[in-house]
């Protein structure tokens, strides 16, 4: 899976962008779209507004964890890995037995959405298993995206998702390694587990969300920022802020934000 946002909707972190190394300079959107289609003739790429886009394919799919994708309104979605408990979330918000992983994510997306300002964990607070998910919502053009598994490492190596920063300064998402390093150069990083990403309020801790995640740089034998991961501070709490209700909530997480 592949989608790439330009740096106004997108919003990547600075962070991301620090690697920058002359000749491994990234690609521009119509760049890596043309060379995700050229490798994937077999893909679907959904044109957003501003030349972003998001593109699926089932090439080199783990069948442990399939790819799966859905457009339900103006919501796309591109979901990796599975749910365990599906069929209580497919009763839950009123589902057919048919509805796959990224259906039922959508559902939970807008049902928050429509009903209040909730913050952003609270979509997957309830979603069990080990998966990744990229999430559009056109209308109001917000980007969410999440990566969560239900054991601390991917042992088995199934389970992948990664970020970076393209040449012109878009954000790139995808589960393929060469892609991102074709696309983004050195600007790339694996999207941190346990943590979502929305555009409006930055990087959460799901595990930890009184924590802020934080970049760490490192650095080659002449100085140079070589790489960037991120991952929880566990030594720097938060500050939390008194709330009531639903409004409160979605102040409450706008102050947890990874930047």
């Amino acid at each position: 899976m592949l989608a790439v946002f330009d740096k106004f909707t997108g919003k990547p972190p600075e962070e991301l962008g620090l690697p920058s190394m002359g000749s491994q300079r990234g690609k521009t959107r119509q760049e890596i779209m043309e060379m995700f289609k050229s490798s994937r003739p077999d893909s679907v790429v959904y044109h957003l507004s501003n030349g972003n886009f998001m593109a699926f394919s089932h090439e080199d799919e783990n069948p442990i964890h399939p790819r799966s994708t859905v457009v339900m309104g103006d919501v796309f979605c591109i979901f990796i890995g599975s749910l365990e408990n599906i069929s209580d979330l497919r009763r839950h918000y009123g589902l057919s037995r048919q509805a796959t992983e990224a259906m039922v994510v959508v559902e939970a997306y807008k049902v928050l959405r429509d009903r209040a300002p909730y913050p952003p964990d609270q979509v997957v607070k309830d979603l069990e298993g080990k998966f990744a998910f990229l999430l559009f919502d056109a209308k109001s053009t917000t980007l969410f995206a999440a990566r969560v598994t239900s054991i601390t490492l991917d042992r088995d190596g199934g389970m992948k998702l990664m970020w970076g920063m393209a040449g012109d300064g878009s954000l790139v998402c995808s589960d393929d390694q060469k892609i991102m390093s074709e696309s983004c150069g050195n600007c790339s990083a694996p999207f941190p587990q346990g943590c979502i990403f929305m555009n409006s309020c930055g990087m959460i801790s799901f595990d930890h969300p009184l924590h802020k995640v934080g970049a760490i740089a490192r650095e080659d034998d002449n100085g140079n920022i070589s790489s960037v991961t991120f991952q929880v501070d566990l030594y720097t709490r938060l500050p939390s802020i008194p709330r009531t209700g639903s409004a409160a909530n979605w102040a409450d997480a706008t102050v947890l934000q990874g930047d």
